[in-house]
C-alpha cells in the first residue's frame, strides 16, 4: 500500500469511523501477515504460527485506542504488540518448564536448587525485551526503530522511508540504540 493511500484510512481510524479499523487492518493483512513470519523467523522457538500471531495481533489492537499518525507508527506498533505475545508465550514456556502446572504442597530447597534455567534464546529474548522497555522510556523512537529493524526486519533504507529521514540518520540512530541496548543488557546480565 502506497504512503498516499494511508492517510485517509489512517484518519478514519483515528477518528473512530465505524468499520476503520477492520478496512486498515484488511488493506495491510498481506504486510502484516509477512511482519509476523519476520518477527517469527527471529524468534524461533516461539510455538505460534505467523496467521496466529497475526490475529491475536488484530484482537489485541482493535481493543486499544492507540492514534497512528503515520506508517511507520502504525507498523512500530503492530511490530510491539507482537513482540510482547511472542514475550508472553517465551514466559509461558519458562513458568511450565518451572513448573508452574503443578500445585506445591511443600518445598524441598535441594530441588529448587537443581531446577533447570531457561535455554539462552528464552533468556536473551526477555532481556532484550526488558532493555527496550528501558530504551522506550527513555527515546521512544529509538525503541521504534529497534522493533521495525530488529523484529521486523526493515532495512534502514526502508525505515528512513516510512519515517521521512536520510538514510545516515537512520543509521545513526540505529547505532545508538544498539548502544544504549547493549549497555542494558550487560547491566541485566551483571544483576
Amino acid at each position: 500500500m502506497e504512503n498516499n493511500q494511508w492517510t485517509p484510512l489512517l484518519h478514519a481510524a483515528e477518528t473512530g469511523v465505524d468499520g476503520a479499523k477492520e478496512r486498515l487492518f484488511a488493506a495491510l493483512y498481506t504486510e502484516l501477515h509477512e511482519l509476523a513470519e519476520r518477527r517469527l523467523r527471529r524468534n524461533a522457538g516461539a510455538s505460534i504460527s505467523p496467521t496466529t500471531l497475526l490475529h491475536e495481533t488484530y484482537l489485541d489492537m482493535a481493543r486499544g485506542h492507540a492514534v497512528f499518525p503515520d506508517r511507520a507508527r502504525f507498523m512500530g506498533y503492530a511490530s510491539r504488540v507482537m513482540r510482547g505475545l511472542i514475550i508472553d508465550l517465551a514466559r509461558q514456556r519458562r513458568a511450565q518448564k518451572r513448573g508452574a502446572e503443578f500445585h506445591i504442597t511443600r518445598l524441598d530447597t535441594k530441588v529448587a536448587a537443581q531446577q533447570a534455567e531457561p535455554d539462552s534464546e528464552e533468556r536473551g529474548l526477555l532481556r532484550l525485551s526488558d532493555a527496550l522497555d528501558v530504551l522506550a522510556v527513555r527515546d521512544p523512537r529509538l525503541a521504534e526503530l529497534v522493533d521495525l529493524k530488529y523484529f521486523c526486519g526493515f532495512s534502514l533504507v526502508e525505515i528512513a522511508v516510512l519515517r521521512g529521514v536520510s538514510e545516515r540518520t537512520a543509521q545513526r540512530d540505529w547505532e545508538k540504540a544498539r548502544l544504549v541496548l547493549y549497555r542494558e543488557i550487560g547491566e541485566s546480565a551483571a544483576t
